[in-house]
């Protein structure tokens, strides 16, 4: 495979963006909104509005940044894998589209906040009905979304990773075997939330790994 060590090194840079922002993202977020019922989330918003800007931003980036890494995949690949690249690729835009749209509801979550606080927090009102929507149904829901497209493309790429032999086989093999792991969670969430918890242990194997599968990209390149 006649791949440059600039698109290589393109590519790591990629993942680790992706890795960063994501990461970024949500933590700013997890801050913003921290838990309770959805009237302590919308006081929590209107009182971390810079938080929540920021968060929804990075994520913004972090969606360019996904398109960018399929992209950089798909160059890597069409040229022997054309078909499974392409569906690849695929699913990495429907990831960065999704999450994009996903950020309405939490970005809309900022003048919902504001407003709530100064009626007073009202309870049973319909701020409360609007922020459940906006932030479950739609902030988190499509959040889950984005994840489970992520999960199917990863998994072609890393297919491509571990039989274009490109990589250690070793660390193609834990990038596959980690988000096959992952994939569970995340689909036992679109089904119910309250199971994640206990299926969370799963994603504990990916965690690291993309940001290995980047500086390795970097550092070492393509064997």
């Amino acid at each position: 495979m006649d791949i440059g060590m600039n698109t290589v090194k393109l590519l790591g840079a990629a993942q680790l963006l992706v890795f960063a922002a994501s990461l970024i993202s949500e933590r700013l977020l997890a801050s913003g909104v921290r838990t309770g019922s959805i009237s302590d989330i919308l006081v929590n918003i209107s009182k971390n509005l810079t938080r929540m800007r920021i968060s929804t931003l990075v994520a913004l980036i972090n969606c360019l940044a996904i398109i960018l890494l399929g992209s950089m995949f798909y160059i890597v690949f069409m040229d022997e894998y054309k078909i499974i690249a392409l569906v690849a690729l695929g699913c990495f835009l429907a990831e960065g589209i999704t999450l994009a749209v996903s950020k309405i509801g939490a970005y809309s979550l900022i003048p919902l906040g504001q407003e709530f606080v100064n009626a007073g927090a009202p309870e049973s009102s319909y701020y409360q009905t609007l922020g459940n929507f906006l932030y479950y149904g739609v902030d988190r829901r499509g959040y889950d979304i984005h994840m489970l497209f992520f999960c199917f493309g990863a998994i072609l790429w890393y297919y491509l990773l571990y039989i274009s032999n490109v990589i250690p086989r070793a660390l193609s093999l834990w990038g596959l075997v980690a988000v096959c792991l992952l994939t569970i969670p995340i689909l036992l969430e679109l089904f119910d939330r309250d199971l994640f918890p206990a299926a969370g242990i799963l994603a504990l194997p990916y965690l690291p790994f993309e940001l290995v599968l980047g500086i390795w990209l970097i550092v070492k390149g393509f064997n």
